[in-house]
């Protein structure tokens, strides 16, 4: 505090004092109860230090409770309204803490208490969603008629179809719409049933073919006499999703995801053969499969050759023999005499083959008898057919191709430094048979395969991160660093704000007005009061030879002897300085 010398006139002149006499001209008279309120605070020095204190205190609880606050984690996202009041009311029955954000579209709580929150109220049925199964049909009243229970349980299969496409993970959102099959005792007025499905996905993800006909088959086979090809599925930007079976196009997504699998299974079993010997990093392999989806049968009837007699399977044989002679054949009432012929002839089947010339009379005249002698003999052979009937298998490998890239080998050279060398012909020969036996590869059926020994270009490789770059230490250090802003927060008010203000209402009262110009001050300025010693007469040079709290001392007791001298000699001035410092 700076010193001051002010005559004695000119201090009662410059004084503003409320006069004894109880004249108000210092103060209005309009003056109210709240402006001496407001004086009386500001003449108190305690004031400012308590409200700085209190601001001070009320910073540092709001930068720990900054810090102490837990992190929040979503819970559910887009909810219904219905479902949100009853989560909402569960949480504070429960006293767990929530907010909203997303412009009220999430809902978050605290991350220790967000998979156990799931859990207990799945175990109510929260979230309930939007689509009503078939506890709809047990709340029916008494007396319903048929066409209302009929429209509750399509709506419960609806809600409850639209609940099971819902738990495919791409979609968010589903709605299905039945239009249930119409009996009817005559054919062409009987109608079909039919199904439309609107689909929300979820953002940045879509369904595949494969995805969509699983969807089309199960919703036609939750509903009876329902087709696959009358099932629409369409997205929320009303997109056709599902594929016009009638407009044969036989090709799906489950056709390209066969031969995106087939494929993958030969690389793999490529990779797998090589990888032990040359590394995994050191092979890359890719097969392209060509596979024929059509739907083929053939039925073929052949006809062989004729074949000889003797080994063709007789189907039937027809012989008839006639003949007649000179002799009467035997004639009258049958019985062994009639039935006896007159001579012994041989068998015309046994009869030997041979020349007229070479026989006797006897033999001449016997086969003169047999001149009108009359033999069929039809044989009827098996015709040999062949019938064949192929039914040839769908998803059929037609060819397959493989590509194989091998790295350069790493070997020591001769000054100890690994560099990459070629593998030998007889090396690549050998991996090429490999690929071969692993990919079972056919001559007949047109594959080829490809080995290349070419060297890789290596991408840099990434350091190990540091002890102090890990997410642990890092997250470690950002929860540890809020509680140093919170002490660099308080440091910083009790130097900025605390520390002036308790110097400056606690110094020492300075005696302002005083003859002379004295001034008793015990604190920081003692140089400036050496200074008005000085001035005085005092042995400024013996002073300052002296310790800093010596001279403190003997300064403040040289100051007070001089007070006490001059109330001795003047009270009179000394009682109006006191009666001024009063009446401020």
């Amino acid at each position: 505090m700076s010193e001051t010398s002010t005559a004695p006139g000119r201090q009662n002149s410059t004084t503003n004092h409320k006069p004894s006499d109880g004249s108000t001209n210092a103060e209005p008279k309009s003056a109210s109860s709240t402006d001496r309120v407001v004086q009386q605070l500001r003449g108190n020095p305690l004031v400012a230090l308590l409200i700085a204190g209190a601001a001070s205190i009320a910073v540092v609880v709001a930068l720990l409770m900054w810090a102490s606050s837990p992190d929040y984690r979503v819970l559910y996202t887009n909810l219904e309204e219905a479902d949100g009041g009853r989560i909402i009311t569960e949480l504070d029955a429960r006293g767990i803490p929530y907010r909203f954000s997303e412009g009220g579209g999430a809902l978050l709580v605290p991350d220790e208490n967000v998979h156990a929150l799931r859990l207990q109220l799945a175990e109510q049925g929260l979230p309930q969603g939007g689509n009503v199964g078939f506890e709809l049909m047990e709340t029916q009243a008494f007396g319903i008629s048929q066409f209302a229970e009929q429209i509750n349980y399509q709506r419960g299969l609806e809600g409850e179809l639209g609940s099971s496409i819902e738990s495919l993970g791409p979609v968010e959102k589903a709605r299905v719409h039945l239009s249930m099959a119409k009996p009817s005792v005559f054919v062409r007025d009987r109608e079909p049933a039919k199904a439309s499905v609107v689909l929300t996905l979820l953002p940045g993800r879509v369904l595949g073919d494969g995805q969509v006909s699983a969807i089309v088959h199960m919703v036609s086979s939750s509903v009876p006499e329902l087709a696959a090809e009358d099932v629409t599925v369409v997205n929320q930007n009303g997109r056709l999703l599902s594929a016009d079976s009638r407009q044969n196009n036989d090709l799906d997504g489950s056709q390209l995801s066969y031969i995106a699998e087939v494929e993958r299974s030969y690389q793999q079993r490529i990779e797998r053969i090589l990888t032990p010997l040359l590394g995994s990093d050191n092979v890359r392999a890719q097969v392209a499969a060509q596979i024929d989806f059509s739907r083929r049968e053939e039925t073929s009837e052949r006809y062989g050759p004729n074949q000889p007699p003797n080994e063709a399977a007789v189907r039937s044989r027809q012989s008839s023999l006639s003949y007649d002679g000179d002799e009467a054949l035997a004639m009258g009432i049958p019985g062994a005499l009639s039935n006896t012929p007159p001579g012994a002839a041989p068998s015309p089947i046994n009869l030997p083959d041979v020349d007229e010339e070479d026989l006797d009379e006897e033999q001449t005249e016997a086969l003169q008898a047999l001149r009108n002698l009359r033999q069929d003999d039809v044989v009827n052979y098996e015709v040999d057919r062949s019938i064949e009937h192929i039914q040839y298998r769908l998803g059929q490998i037609e060819r397959l191709t493989a590509a194989v890239v091998v790295n350069f080998r790493d070997e020591l050279n001769e000054e100890g430094v690994l560099e990459r060398v070629p593998l030998t012909d007889l090396e690549v020969q050998q991996i090429e048979g490999l690929v071969r036996q692993a990919m079972g590869f056919s001559l007949a059926r047109g594959d080829e395969v490809d080995v290349v020994n070419s060297p890789f270009t290596r991408a840099e490789e990434e350091a190990p991160l540091e002890w102090w770059q890990q997410s642990e230490i890092l997250e470690m250090v950002a929860s540890l660093g809020r509680y140093l802003l919170v002490g660099l927060a308080i440091l910083l008010l009790y130097l900025l704000i605390l520390r002036p203000l308790i110097k400056r209402y606690t110094h020492p009262p300075v005696m302002a007005g005083m003859p002379g110009g004295f001034q008793v001050s015990v604190g920081e300025d003692s140089e400036e009061s050496e200074n008005k010693a000085s001035e005085d007469g005092q042995d400024v040079d013996d002073t300052y030879n002296k310790p800093k709290r010596q001279r403190k001392t003997s300064l403040y007791e040289h100051n007070l002897n001089d007070l006490r001298e001059m109330a001795q000699e003047d009270p009179r001035m000394v009682a109006m300085i006191i009666r001024s410092w009063m009446n401020k």
